[in-house]
């Protein structure tokens, strides 16, 4: 299966282009969820569309859009005739919650199948990210949410324009640049040092507006160390593929480690420096007032999360700790200390206009002081803004396709 995602870009020529004998494209629309309904139209080669009206099931997408699409994975699968299966994904939609939810949710009841996951049926060969040359950047640094566009997920829906831009680049493996006249040199430029640290294994094909493109083609070039549709969480490495370390055209990755904890409140005060001309942000931190739980941070654009990272190692049980990924015990090993274990802070952060000289200096002044370190029994006295955890927009929803909302670890 190849999944074909974008706000914006050539999602129509890529899936044109895939729609060879033998292979099926299936699309949701969620133009009209504030009908409740949504729109499926399937694609086979040499035939006309066939479009499914789907009703909203108790008012949910996330419902169903799972309902409707693993079923029919694993039953497409399952005919002789289709080699292929192409997913065109619906502008609001991430691929990353689908990857997940072709993982891990159960279809049950698809006659002649063993209840299971779709992943039982269906490889994810491919994520094709499209993107359009002169809006994706400013989309990706905005803090516009996607009510603020006119677009409706779910009712619930508070996610920005930047997270969604800026997921659906990060896990792709592939992408596809839509670039006309009105992008200058400059901007392609920047735009291509963003993204080269972004989605640093994906093999990027430029091409002008209503060009022909040649998915084929560029899903060869994909890597074999490709994540393919892989999940991983909050404690894997941030620095995914070989990115590069230098800067150009003023973007550039700062990266960010400690191992004493934050303060609280200095946090929350120095924290905002993650959204002033910085594209993305993400990793682990250490907060004082809270000696087991990792929190996960993570921004795009203006929009910002605050989440549970899980338990350090070092507040768990030696049984607990063995059922633990062997990679994450062996990487945690090798920075273990004596008092605090595994316990420290790592951030990534992506910088288009930003000075990582002020990032870092505001973030090593939100740490604990020395003085402050040599008395740990005071810093559970101390009020924490963290104790709820945090996003902006404040109100957590959930992506269509996942079960359950996974800010943790995705």
């Amino acid at each position: 299966m190849v999944l074909v995602s974008g706000w914006t870009g050539a999602m129509d020529a890529v899936v044109t282009s895939l729609l060879a004998p033998g292979t099926v494209a299936v699309r949701h629309d969620l133009g009209r969820v504030t009908e409740g309904v949504v729109r499926r139209t399937l694609y086979v080669s040499g035939e006309s569309p066939r479009e499914t009206i789907l009703e909203l099931a108790h008012g949910c997408v996330s419902c169903t859009l799972r309902e409707d699409l693993l079923p029919l994975l694993r039953a497409l699968s399952m005919r002789s005739n289709v080699d292929r299966i192409v997913l065109a994904m619906d502008p609001a939609l991430e691929p990353e919650a689908l990857c997940w939810a072709v993982d891990n949710v159960v279809v049950a009841g698809v006659v002649g199948q063993i209840d299971g996951p779709a992943s039982r049926d269906v490889r994810i060969d491919a994520v094709i990210g499209c993107l359009d040359a002169a809006t994706w950047l400013a989309d990706a640094t905005g803090d516009d949410t996607l009510a603020d566009r006119g677009i409706v997920a779910s009712g619930d829906d508070d996610r920005t324009v930047a997270q969604l831009v800026v997921g659906q680049v990060d896990y792709a493996d592939a992408l596809v640049v839509t670039a006309g006249s009105d992008v200058d040199a400059w901007e392609r430029a920047r735009l291509a040092a963003v993204l080269a640290r972004l989605a640093p294994n994906a093999p990027v094909v430029w091409v002008s507006q209503d060009a022909m493109v040649d998915a084929p083609a560029l899903l060869a070039s994909v890597p074999t160390d490709a994540r393919r549709g892989e999940i991983t969480d909050a404690h894997s490495p941030l620095l995914r593929g070989e990115p590069p370390l230098t800067v150009d055209c003023g973007v550039g990755l700062v990266e960010f480690s400690a191992t004493r904890p934050f303060h609280p409140e200095r946090l929350h005060e120095a924290i905002d420096v993650l959204l002033d001309g910085v594209v993305t942000a993400r990793g682990r931190a250490w907060v004082a007032t809270q000696p087991d739980e990792a929190l996960w941070i993570e921004s795009a654009g203006g929009g910002l999360r605050v989440a549970s990272a899980g338990t350090w190692l070092a507040a768990m049980t030696p049984q607990q700790q063995e059922r633990v990924d062997a990679t994450r015990r062996a990487m945690a090993a090798l920075r273990w200390d004596a008092e605090f274990g595994d316990r420290d802070t790592s951030l990534v952060i992506l910088v288009h206009q930003a000075d990582p000289t002020e990032i870092d200096r505001t973030l090593q002044w939100a740490l604990v002081s020395d003085d402050e370190m040599a008395n740990p029994a005071r810093w559970s006295t101390w009020t924490d803004p963290f104790g709820q955890w945090h996003e902006d927009p404040c109100e957590s929803s959930e992506s269509p396709y996942a079960e359950q909302s996974r800010e943790a670890t995705e």
